[in-house]
């Protein structure tokens, strides 16, 4: 059971990092050369890092990747890294989509792996680290590269992935006398008795598409399948499915049932978490990442020891394994394919990933950030790592998913994604569409997406 626990572990998630045994290695010659000295007379250099790592529940995810940087300045002579901090949305859709067509991405940037990467490997913006990997004897200690790898080559490595579920306030469920709900119908009846209570069931922030279409996302692969969204790119199915349909329709009833709190659509994502970490919502759906914010000093330390994590229940006459859960290993960093001429620049990226990707930053992103592990680590470090309830928690309801699927925008293109979370969603939630209009209007979108690549 416990090695199970630890390859599905392994298979997940998330921060990523290399065994410290290559580190060694790596650091007494950082390009590679044999025999050769670090030269000390380099010009100086400036390199622009973009991150994510924004907003107050980020600090000590900040604060790794300042470790981080720091460590690579001190290795590499007269280096110099200017950090760029974008919230994640803006800079995938906006700041980076601009940045690779007028062919100026930043030097090292927070990237989505797949379609993202593939796209922009494909032209030729990314660096090839095959040969780093290599280099630094750490090309088989990734779970997986999957999302990363084009034509047989990686262009990106994985921060961290994620499962996807609901966080809930244990103290309010111990009141009620409520487990974790094992069917959907046993979830209405208390989404229905926690409104009655004069509390909000769901915590909701929908200014940001992604959000709500964390849930939608997994109510429609309750109805139509998990392995349904997969098929859309390639015309096997479509959004107009009854069962996706009938995801679409769940979402709504709970709007229209009050079961989101008032306004959502102009509620930004920080507004999510303050909904549960003060109490005001019972529910949170998010992924797994969120467990960072209960922890001593981050905004949700009140709730130590107070929430619980359960995987979306099984709904009737629901279609495939009605246990999979949604998880994701797309977030990642990608290094910009101008790095290669600049050989400073070069020595920079190869002491950054030696520097982040090891057991030891592994496992301070487990321990301090609620992180789990995307490269092999030692069974022991990884099982007595974790300490905390609520992470030993998730990792039980991770383990007792069977299978699982990615989120839709690793599977779709990308004006199909801009379509249902900058448009269809909001439209949705708003009242101004309904589920078969807003399932028809995206399968419009997929089919002109699809017949563009054909």
């Amino acid at each position: 059971m416990k090695k199970r626990m630890i390859m599905l572990l392994s298979l997940l998630l998330v921060t990523s990092w290399t065994l410290a045994a290559c580190s060694g290695s790596a650091n007494e010659n950082p390009q590679g050369a044999s025999g050769s000295e670090p030269e000390t007379s380099k010009e100086p250099v400036e390199m622009l890092l973009r991150h994510t790592q924004v907003g107050a529940d980020k600090q000590k995810r900040l604060a790794i990747l300042q470790d981080v940087v720091d460590k690579v300045e001190s290795e590499v002579p007269n280096l110099t890294f200017t950090l760029d901090g974008v919230e994640s949305d803006v800079n995938r859709k906006e700041k980076l989509r601009g940045e690779m067509a007028a062919g100026n991405p930043p030097d090292i940037f927070e990237l989505f792996g797949s379609p993202d990467s593939k796209v922009y490997a494909k032209e030729g913006m990314l660096l090839d680290l095959t040969p780093i990997l290599q280099e630094l004897g750490i090309q088989d200690q990734f779970t997986s590269l999957e999302p990363f790898t084009f034509e047989g080559k990686v262009y990106g490595l994985p921060i961290g992935g994620s499962g996807e579920g609901f966080f809930y306030n244990k103290e309010y469920f111990a009141k009620k006398g409520w487990q974790a709900p094992t069917t959907m119908a046993e979830l209405d009846n208390m989404l229905a008795e926690i409104k009655a209570d004069g509390k909000v069931p769901l915590a909701s922030a929908s200014k940001a598409g992604w959000v709500p279409l964390m849930l939608t996302n997994h109510l429609w692969s309750r109805y139509a399948g998990p392995e349904i969204t997969a098929k859309f790119a390639t015309g096997e199915a479509k959004w107009t499915d009854p069962g996706v349909i009938q995801g679409f329709a769940k979402h709504k009833e709970w709007v229209d049932k009050g079961y989101f709190k008032k306004g959502e659509l102009g509620f930004e994502y920080a507004e999510y978490t303050t909904q549960f970490t003060s109490g005001e919502a019972v529910l949170m759906y998010d992924g797994t990442w969120k467990s960072s914010v209960f922890k001593e000093g981050q905004s949700g330390e009140s709730l130590i020891g107070k929430v619980g994590f359960f995987n979306m229940p099984p709904v009737e006459n629901g279609v495939g394994d009605q246990t999979s859960l949604m998880r994701d290993v797309n977030n990642g960093y990608g290094f910009s394919a101008s790095v290669a001429e600049d050989p400073q620049k070069l020595e920079a990226v190869k002491a950054f990933i030696k520097n982040f990707y090891n057991e030891d930053m592994q496992v301070r992103g487990l321990v301090e950030d609620g992180v789990l592990p995307a490269m092999k680590l030692d069974e022991k470090v990884l099982t007595d790592s974790i300490t905390d309830e609520l992470m030993k928690e998730i990792v039980a309801v991770l383990n007792a998913s069977q299978t699982s699927f990615p989120a839709f925008d690793a599977l779709v293109q990308a004006d199909v994604t801009t379509e249902i979370s900058n448009l269809q969603i909001q439209k949705l939630i708003g009242g101004q569409t309904t589920p078969e209009k807003m399932a028809e209007e995206l399968q419009q979108v997929q089919e002109e997406a699809n017949a563009s690549v054909e």
